[in-house]
């Protein structure tokens, strides 16, 4: 909870992690030790863990608990923790939240609550009834209409921002850019925004965006973390290399659904026992994983090296 009183300096590229599971479907808690270790030993500027690609809607909220508590001791201050502590349930949600905090998080990322489609109004009063739970600890949305069906409009956000001083960003998941810079026109650099779309990681920064919460830092940390300095320092011909040199790589993430093939990958490269995805999700299909190793093929300089992290049993 280092920075909990500083959440701007959450910056950069933020990992949000795969949540690994045993061949038989229990959390992995040695793998994702693991996959922090070697996200801060390839220079992540900060790790997640719950968002959609730590597939969430699959885990009970006692073992999304435990994942945070196993990651807050991975982390151990030495970057910022910002996980995801939402769901479509209120009590479910503070909960989560409280549990969070006292392992000590520094900020909480909140899902918009999907299925039920609320109005912008019934949204505002969702993220005000969390803020004024959670005084002290900085909250931030997590909009993604894909998966939620419903979209926080930025003068929802802007109102938050202005009445409570604990709602300080945004992770902006929406492939509509026009979004972007309507957030921050309405409540200015003060705001903080990530983006979570892979492709517009680069692009955000020019807006004043605070950094990106990408799945592509699942499988190459090091290159998301570099396209991130390279811009911050002015060197933008190299963060335009980067950013193009990652395509092959996003492109895998999506062959099927995330994250099933960044977990294969991730499994083929030993950083985790196994690939296994929850139910409704699948393991890729053969012809996905004959895309997704061209793909690999074509990003293949851009992978993060895992020497010295491979697990026992790989």
């Amino acid at each position: 909870m280092r920075f909990r009183s500083t959440p701007n300096a959450i910056t950069g590229s933020i990992a949000p992690l795969m949540t690994p599971f045993t061949a038989t479907g229990e959390v992995d808690h040695d793998s994702l030790t693991n996959l922090v270790n070697w996200q801060l030993a390839s220079g992540s500027h900060g790790v997640s863990i719950g968002g959609s690609t730590g597939e969430p809607g699959a885990m009970t909220v006692a073992e999304r608990a435990e994942t945070i508590r196993t990651v807050a001791k991975a982390v151990d201050d030495k970057v910022p923790f910002m996980p995801g502590t939402g769901s479509a349930k209120l009590d479910e949600t503070l909960e989560l939240t409280s549990e969070a905090r006292d392992a000590g998080i520094d900020a909480a990322l909140i899902i918009t609550p999907y299925y039920a489609r609320p109005t912008q109004e019934a949204l505002y009063q969702w993220y005000a009834t969390v803020a004024k739970e959670f005084p002290d600890l900085p909250i931030v949305a997590y909009n993604v209409p894909s998966r939620t069906s419903v979209d926080l409009a930025p003068e929802t956000v802007a109102r938050l921002f202005r009445d409570f001083d604990n709602f300080v960003g945004i992770k902006e998941t929406t492939k509509d850019f026009e979004h972007f810079s309507r957030v921050l026109h309405l409540c200015g650099k003060e705001l903080l925004v990530w983006s979570g779309i892979e492709l517009l990681c680069l692009p955000l920064l020019s807006l004043g965006g605070t950094g990106f919460v990408s799945a592509t830092a699942n499988i190459a940390p090091a290159a998301s973390a570099e396209m991130y300095r390279a811009w911050t320092e002015g060197d933008f011909d190299r963060a335009r290399e980067i950013h193009y040199g990652l395509h092959p790589l996003v492109d895998l993430l999506f062959v099927e659904t995330n994250p099933a093939p960044g977990k294969w990958v991730l499994e083929q490269r030993g950083l985790i026992k196994s690939g296994f995805v929850r139910p409704p999700l699948i393991t890729p299909t053969e012809p996905g994983i004959a895309r997704i190793t061209e793909l690999m093929r074509q990003g293949e300089q851009y992978l993060s090296p895992v020497d010295g992290f491979t697990v026992e049993g790989k």
